[in-house]
């Protein structure tokens, strides 16, 4: 008896493995992501540091709103 040629046996087949290439895509894509993210880390990391402000505290704060 053959059951290879059964059309459960081939849709069983082929669900495990679209289920395995599913997870394998997801692996890549979040291996990506980490990726992506690290980089982006180490590019906030190079920004310099805002110069400190020799500005009276009170400069800047308040904004007029009579027109």
């Amino acid at each position: 008896m053959n059951i290879t040629n059964t059309a459960a046996v081939r849709t069983a087949t082929t669900a495990a493995q679209s289920s395995t290439s599913d997870a394998l895509h997801m692996l890549v894509l979040r291996k990506a992501l980490d990726a992506e993210s690290n980089a982006a880390a180490a590019m906030l990391q190079t920004l310099p540091q805002p110069a400190p402000s020799n500005n009276n505290t009170n400069m800047g704060t308040v904004v007029n709103t009579y027109a």
